[in-house]
Parts: structure tokens; C-alpha cells; sequence
């Protein structure tokens, strides 16, 4: 199924979240209403489907490991948490029943669900390693095909009966109508669904998290909704935004509808940025990092390059960005991975006093032993400037602050400090709108 499929890039959390809008998305937006559905699904690890209706029309067969009743974990991962209950002894829904099959070790736990109606077949799978996971959708019959004839191989050598029951019931179900639209019906329900999911604390494995005994407290528990709570906004952003990038890619959209489509995706990156760094700096106060990872970075240089994105991002609200780099700085020590996004923070974090007409000014020097970023506020209004921002903003726990006066939600200045010191920096801030950064100049340029 993932032939042909760039990789991944999503944790397990975020790839389980897909999971569960997508067996939503399939069994309450995609298949026909009416009642004289009929067809059949094949699944593993466990029974995907769970919509009483489909369950009471469609014959189905799983393939489940031994242990399903003690696998809360499968449950939990592979199931939206309001459907969990659904699962309960060895091979029923309740009244509705399911042909179960043995699962081997070497099938692993990774979800996939085939469903064959006449109106529709689709396949969905989870795969990847850690951090490279996604979600895969396929309706194409020559896919559907090769992943069919390979069950039927595995069911026909473990019990031939099955096998051939499952012939019949493919047979039973007719001809069938290639939805070749499938695609364009199913990834923007997928996004409605992420976009409407409630919040939820169900984003690590059950084991993970007994395991954490120590962070039992007020403030782990803070952080981890925090955590939970990034990951919720920033899913469906992403999601959104693949879906506005698809758009683009067409040449019959008229230059106003590509504008707008442009401002939404900026705006997506934007919050999916911000809200990153939120994640960050909660799972820093967590689990705290070594720095003694922090490598050789070109500072300077990376200003350059992300300069570019940094300005078109202030000129929609009307400010302007000057970079002031001296020539031939030496390079400093940090995280180039993890300063990229702390550097838009800042830059974020800066900009948000300034009014319409500002300059925000980046400015990097030698200072002793260190590199020193400033970064400064200049407002056509000095008494609208950022000078009051820090007595303003009011605590919102360890990580975040909010501005009542500007609606701005930022991490809070103890935050900023730690991350910015796991990335081998140290920050001070004055009561104008000037922010200073200082990086330790690696070994050997000095």
C-alpha cells in the first residue's frame, strides 16, 4: 500500500489521531446512508469498524492477536476513545459477530482496514518508523486488487473454509463502481473531522505514561494538557494546510483565490510554528535536555535564510524587518534543528507590540566571548510601542503568558529563558522593546 507513497513525517500520537478521524470519516461521511448497504471489511489488529449499522449489514473478518482482552493499549491507539467500549469479548459487538483470525508476532500492531461495497472500496493502513508515520488511503482497484489476492493467500493457508466463505462474499456483492473521486471526498472530510475532535489526553501509550510515576503532580498534569492541547491545534493546521498546497498546484484558479489561499496557508505555517514552540518548551519543563548536544551553528547565516519568510510574515501587519549582520562572525554553539523555530519566536515574541509602520531591527555582534542577537522594536508611536508588553502580560502557569491589551498568547519569560538556554543561550530583556540574546562562540574561532 505505501508504494509510490513519499515517507512520513508524523509521531505516533498525531498518526493515531488521523487513524481515528479517518474510520469516522469512512463510516459517517463516505458510506451510502441507506440502509441496503451491503459488503464486507477485513481488518488487523482489531475489529476497525463500529458503527452498528455497517456492523449488523457487513460480514467481517479480523485478524487479532490472542491476548485482545488484556490489549487496552490497541484499544486506546487504534479506536476513538468513545468507541473503545464497543470492543468487548472475543469476536462480537455486542449481538453483531465477526470471523476471527489468529494474528502472528510478525504481523506487528499496525492498523489496516479494508472495506469492498459496491459503491465503494478503500484500504487504510497505518505505517512507519517512529517519528516517520502516516496515514495511508488507497481506492485504487489495482492496489485493492494485489491487497485482496495477498489475504486471500493468507486466509486460504490458515483455514480454507474462511477462504473460501470470504470468495463468496465477494462474489455476493456484484459489481462494483470504481469511485475514481474518492480522494478528493475523503482527505477534506478527514480535515472537518480533525478540526471538530475535542481535546483529548489520550496521545501516549498507556505504559508511557504509568511509567512516569514521579510527574503525578498539579504541574505534570498542566503540562502534558498543554502538550495534548498543541498537538490538537496543531493537527488539523497541518492538515489544512496540505490540503490548501494541493490547491495551488492547480493552473485554473483565478489570482484573487490563489491570494486568499496563499494568506491561509502563511497563516496555518504561522500558528503551526507558534504553537510548536508552546510544545516545546512544556516538554522542556518535563524532561529536561542535555546540552552538551549543542553543536557548531552559523548563526549568522541563519538569520540570512530565514529572514526572508520573517519578513513577509511582519509586512502583513505593516512592519518592516532590518537585518544589521556584521561580516565574518565566528560560529556558536547550539541546536541548528531547534533554534530555527526558537529564533521565529522571538521574532514573533518582539513584533507583537509594534504597530502598523514598525521596524523590528535583528542585529548580531561580537561580544567577548559570545555572539550577542539584539533584537529591537522602533514604533512610529513610541507610546504604543512594546515597552509596557512585559508588565502587561499576565502568567498563565510555567510556560505561558498572555497581553490582555493585544490578545497575545507567547511563552512566558521563565520558558524563554530555559529553552533558550537548552540551545545554549542566555536572554535578557529591558522594559523597552528590546530583547538580548547572547551565544557562546565555539571552540577554535576565537
Amino acid at each position: 500500500m505505501a508504494e509510490g507513497i513519499p515517507q512520513g513525517n508524523s509521531d505516533e500520537p498525531t498518526v493515531r489521531r488521523l487513524w481515528w478521524a479517518a474510520l469516522d470519516t469512512l463510516q459517517y461521511d463516505l458510506l451510502p446512508s441507506t440502509e441496503a448497504v451491503k459488503g464486507l471489511w477485513l481488518a488487523s489488529p482489531l475489529p476497525a469498524l463500529y458503527e452498528p449499522r455497517l456492523l449488523g449489514l457487513l460480514n467481517g473478518w479480523v485478524w487479532a492477536p490472542d491476548e485482545l482482552e488484556s490489549l487496552s493499549f490497541l484499544e486506546r491507539s487504534l479506536l476513538p476513545p468513545s468507541r473503545v467500549s464497543a470492543i468487548k469479548g472475543h469476536s462480537s459487538f455486542g449481538a453483531v459477530s465477526y470471523n476471527r483470525l489468529p494474528l502472528r508476532k510478525e504481523d506487528g500492531n499496525d492498523p489496516l482496514l479494508l472495506l469492498i461495497t459496491p459503491e465503494m472500496q478503500v484500504a487504510l493502513a497505518l505505517q512507519g518508523k517512529e517519528g516517520q508515520r502516516q496515514l495511508i488511503m488507497r481506492s485504487d482497484p489495482e492496489t485493492l486488487t494485489d491487497l485482496l489476492r495477498l489475504l486471500d493467500l493468507r486466509l486460504d493457508s490458515e483455514n480454507p473454509g474462511q477462504a473460501q466463505m470470504l470468495r463468496n462474499e465477494l462474489a455476493g456483492v456484484g459489481q462494483l463502481s470504481v469511485n475514481s473521486h474518492i480522494d478528493q471526498l475523503f482527505w477534506p472530510k478527514l480535515a472537518e473531522r480533525l478540526a471538530t475532535m475535542a481535546p483529548s489526553l489520550a496521545l501516549e501509550p498507556l505504559q508511557e505514561i504509568s511509567n512516569r510515576s514521579s510527574e503525578n503532580t498539579d504541574s505534570s498534569m498542566e503540562l502534558r494538557l498543554l502538550e495534548a492541547l498543541t498537538h490538537e491545534v496543531r493537527t488539523p493546521l497541518a492538515t489544512i494546510r496540505t490540503l490548501i498546497r494541493s490547491l495551488l498546484r492547480r493552473n485554473d484558479l483565478p489570482e484573487k483565490v490563489v491570494d486568499r489561499l496563499q494568506q491561509i496557508d502563511d497563516e496555518c505555517t504561522e500558528q503551526i510554528a507558534r504553537f510548536g514552540l508552546i510544545f516545546n518548551a512544556a516538554e522542556l519543563q518535563r524532561e529536561p535536555r542535555d546540552s552538551s548536544r549543542l553543536a557548531r551553528t552559523d548563526l549568522g547565516n541563519m538569520l540570512r535564510v530565514l529572514s526572508p519568510a520573517w519578513r513577509q510574515q511582519l509586512e502583513r501587519r505593516g512592519i518592516s524587518l532590518d537585518l544589521d549582520i556584521a561580516l565574518d562572525l565566528p560560529q556558536v554553539l547550539s541546536d541548528p534543528e531547534r533554534l530555527e523555530p526558537m529564533l521565529g519566536g522571538l521574532v514573533d515574541r518582539s513584533s507583537r507590540g509594534l504597530s502598523s509602520g514598525g521596524t523590528l531591527t535583528l542585529q548580531l555582534r561580537v561580544a567577548g566571548s559570545r555572539l550577542k542577537l539584539q533584537i529591537i522594536g522602533h514604533s512610529l508611536d513610541a507610546e504604543s510601542s512594546g515597552r509596557t508588553m512585559i508588565e502587561k502580560n499576565s502568567e498563565l502557569g510555567p510556560v505561558l503568558s498572555w497581553n490582555p491589551s493585544t490578545g497575545s498568547l507567547q511563552l512566558s519569560q521563565a520558558a524563554t529563558q530555559k529553552l533558550l538556554a537548552s540551545l545554549g543561550g542566555w536572554l535578557t530583556q529591558r522594559r523597552d522593546s528590546r530583547l538580548t540574546v547572547f551565544f557562546p562562540i565555539a571552540e577554535g574561532n576565537c
